[in-house]
């Protein structure tokens, strides 16, 4: 079998990073590199580029959720050191979705479920998130279902 493309460019800018000893990329990739093995290992199979965006898009919320948090304990060095590891691997993750893009999805799955209350929150989330397949931030959505069906 042969790698994805993607794969391959992630290993090629890893190499990149290793010769100019570029410390922050070299780190991010590595850890994605980790990610995507561990992903495949999980499935059996080598991973086509589409579901390499996906490992690189947890990968940016997981750097995301870090930034959070060091930032509540005060921590700002740590906070800065992820920030850029997120945007190392955020040129490997799956575009994410302008705020117009979100509110017509949410608009479209609210009318083809036929959601009227909160009580039909989770059919309206899966609609959305089966279409938006990592170009969108969960909690984002929700906030937006919740706001029109006046949760």
């Amino acid at each position: 079998m042969t790698d994805s493309a993607l794969k391959a460019e992630i290993h090629e800018r890893m190499t990149a990073a290793m010769k100019a000893r570029d410390e922050v990329p070299l780190g991010a990739l590595r850890m994605l590199l980790s990610a995507i093995r561990y992903k495949e290992d999980e499935l059996g199979h080598e991973l086509s580029d589409d579901e390499v965006r996906e490992v690189a898009g947890s990968q940016v919320k997981k750097r995301t959720e870090s930034i959070e948090a060091f930032e509540q304990a005060g921590r700002t060095e740590l906070a800065a050191k992820e920030a850029a590891e997120r945007e190392v691997l955020a040129a490997f993750a799956p575009a994410q979705l302008s705020d117009d893009a979100v509110d017509a999805l949410v608009d479209e799955a609210i009318a083809s479920t036929g959601a009227t209350s909160m009580q039909q929150m989770g059919q309206v989330m899966g609609a959305i998130m089966g279409k938006a397949k990592g170009q969108v931030d969960g909690s984002l959505v929700q906030a937006k279902v919740k706001a029109k069906l006046g949760g």
